[in-house]
């Protein structure tokens, strides 16, 4: 009897949790609508369920199917509000403060990610100012799903830049939507879909992949759970298991980090550098590094703050004996706030534990290295002390411990982050993305295109405003002609203006060589906001760079034309043009001289008689690519030989 009466009760409240009115996590308190264009909300309730939206002293009604899907399309409307809404059916759902304006989907990996708050000290005075309740976003955490598409999101809010709150925005996307907001004077919302270190195949869809057979196969694969299980199942008769070994550092009665420790056998290391290039050979590990700081007296009593630069990969910051903060992630720039009561006037002991996996590990140079508190400021550059606690054994054959990463699967983020929204009408896209991609710049000249598509596809417009980010500058100088993959990425991005109602944000001036996350994100933001304007809002305005158009040979010289030459070419530092190279049949190139003569380049060089080709700022990072036309955009990278 009593398991009959539970089993009723369980069927009861299943019942009830299914006729339960639900709406999408995206349609909720202070969502931002797309003005001018209908409008799709929808839910799900009970079977055969009538449902009524309120909205604007308007009714539109529906019922829903026998799956308890609905979907009511509201007419195209002016931006304004705030309003309110009221989804009626056997329960009741209203949602206030609905503003009506502009809504891009902003997407791709880290760098559109980077939050305001990780870029606090460059944007201190935004952060601090941010008053902007009419700018919204919505933020989709990391989710993956190889499966298939989901219908809605387990969580998500949308949020004013207001206070502190603007703090979680992607910078990126902040500082476009300021410009859209301050020049139309229209709400903007941003919906930010991005996931650091992924490459463009998870965010497109299954039907997106069409002409991609191979990849077609990979799909099919991963929706074989069992199959994924196995992979990512560590053998339990491994013969390559790891040895399990202990940090020195943390393992004695006095651990490294404690002001009571007495170091012995430590010796002298630089900072900011790297391990690897001060003596310690191929190590992957843990390397603790400690010295003693000189703190003023006018430092003590106060909040502090700490500038570590960036560490590869992780580490932990302690001060006279107390954990400070730590990172476990090599991109994020190190910057901890010590308390009160943790500096004392003299001598402090800092420690840092740094642990390292592969490649190249320690401080990246060319970085922040200090402790400030109000006006003072201490240098930590210089010589520190080293010791290494924990040195990695490699693990030899086999391949124990593989497994796939599911975000970096084709189809993972679009079916979990991008599905759940394309009944959401939108202005248009914003995409950062491409550095995971480097490698295959080939593949990419195909697959940004086909992403294009896909998403246009899903959202049923053909003709939605595509605006993406150009690889900016990164890694190495090079003051040789060279290859570059990096080079031949930003060549795919360009290519993929010949798709219709695209425009593309040329960033070769704005990166860093030791920070894949370079720290200007407004100059990207406000650049891409160009690219809206132009495209978005049919401006009449400059919103690119000069753009290759054709080269032809006079003689020993090539003549180079252009387009978005605004209102001329010219450079952006008053020096000669930098980063063109010329080459002949060989396709052995060298530096070549230039002039600007109107709205074209001359490029030539006493070393190559008959040339053929040209490049400019062909490298994963030019020394000095100062092409700009005289709006202050800069020229895309480009060559003529294929």
């Amino acid at each position: 009897m009593k398991k009959t009466i539970l089993f009723c009760l369980m069927a009861v409240m299943s019942l009830v949790a299914h006729a339960q009115l639900r709406l999408p996590k995206l349609i909720s308190n202070g969502m931002i609508l797309q003005r001018n264009t209908n409008l799709k909300i929808w839910g799900w309730a009970s079977p055969n369920e009538k449902i009524t939206v309120k909205f604007k002293n308007k009714q539109y009604k529906t019922t829903t199917d026998t799956k308890g899907n609905w979907q009511i399309v509201l007419p195209a409307m002016e931006a304004g509000g705030p309003f309110t809404m009221d989804i009626v059916g056997q329960t009741q759902i209203k949602i206030q403060d609905i503003l009506i304006g502009d809504v891009w989907f902003c997407s791709g990996q880290s760098n559109m990610v980077h939050q305001l708050n990780i870029h606090d000290v460059t944007y201190a005075k935004e952060i601090a100012e941010a008053n902007y309740p009419q700018i919204r976003q919505f933020w989709i955490p990391t989710l993956t799903n190889l499966q298939g598409a989901q219908n809605d999101l387990p969580d998500g809010q949308w949020k004013a830049a207001v206070g502190e709150d603007v703090r979680p925005f992607s910078a990126v996307a902040y500082f476009f939507a300021k410009k859209i907001h301050e020049k139309y004077k229209v709400p903007v919302g941003i919906i930010n879909a991005s996931v650091g270190g992924t490459p463009i195949e998870a965010w497109m869809s299954e039907e997106g992949f069409k002409d991609f057979g191979a990849i077609k196969g990979i799909i099919e694969k991963n929706k074989d759970t069992s199959y994924v299980n196995s992979l990512n199942r560590k053998p339990a008769t491994s013969t390559n298991k790891p040895v399990q070994v202990v940090d020195e550092g943390l393992s004695g009665a006095s651990k490294w980090y404690e002001s009571a420790y007495m170091p012995k056998h430590w010796r002298n290391i630089n900072i900011p550098g790297y391990w690897e290039d001060q003596g310690l050979k191929d190590l992957n590990g843990v390397v603790w590094y400690r010295r003693e700081i000189e703190i003023p007296a006018t430092m003590t009593g106060k909040q502090a703050q700490v500038f570590l630069g960036r560490i590869v990969d992780a580490d932990e910051l302690y001060i006279n004996g107390k954990r400070i903060g730590s990172t476990s992630y090599l991109y994020p720039q190190r910057r901890y706030k010590v308390g009160k009561d943790v500096l004392k006037s003299g001598k402090n002991l800092f420690v840092v534990r740094v642990t390292n996996t592969a490649g190249k590990g320690g401080f990246v140079p060319d970085k922040s290295y200090c402790i400030f508190s109000g006006s003072d400021t201490v240098d930590l550059k210089g010589s520190w002390q080293y010791k290494v606690g924990l040195v990695y054994k490699p693990i030899t054959g086999g391949n124990w411990g593989g497994g796939i990463n599911a975000q970096n699967q084709p189809t993972a983020l679009f079916n979990a982050m991008v599905a759940p929204i394309i009944n959401y009408a939108i202005k248009g896209f914003c995409w950062y993305q491409g550095e995971s991609n480097a490698g295959q710049p080939q593949a990419y000249e195909k697959l940004l295109p086909a992403l294009i598509q896909d998403w246009r596809t899903k959202w049923m417009e053909d003709s939605l405003p595509f605006l993406y980010v150009q690889l900016p500058n990164f890694m190495e100088y090079s003051y040789l002609p060279t290859e570059s993959s990096w080079a031949l990425l930003r060549e795919s991005q360009l290519k993929a203006l010949s798709v219709p109602n695209t425009a593309m944000t040329v960033a070769i001036d704005l990166g860093e060589w030791n920070d894949i996350h370079p720290d200007n994100k407004k100059d990207v933001g406000e650049r891409l906001s160009l690219t809206a304007m132009k495209l978005g809002y049919h401006e009449n305005l400059v919103s690119s760079g000069p753009l290759f158009e054709s080269s032809v040979i006079e003689g020993n010289k090539i003549v180079i034309s252009f387009t978005n030459v605004g209102t001329g070419l010219t450079t952006n530092d008053g020096e000669q043009l930098g980063d063109f190279a010329i080459a002949g049949e060989d396709k052995k190139f060298v530096w070549a001289k230039t002039t600007i003569e109107g709205d074209k380049v001359i490029v030539w060089s006493d070393e190559v008689t008959k040339p053929l080709y040209v490049r400019y700022a062909w490298a994963d990072n030019p020394v000095n690519p100062n092409l700009y036309n005289k709006e202050g955009l800069p020229a895309s990278p480009f060559r003529t030989d294929k």
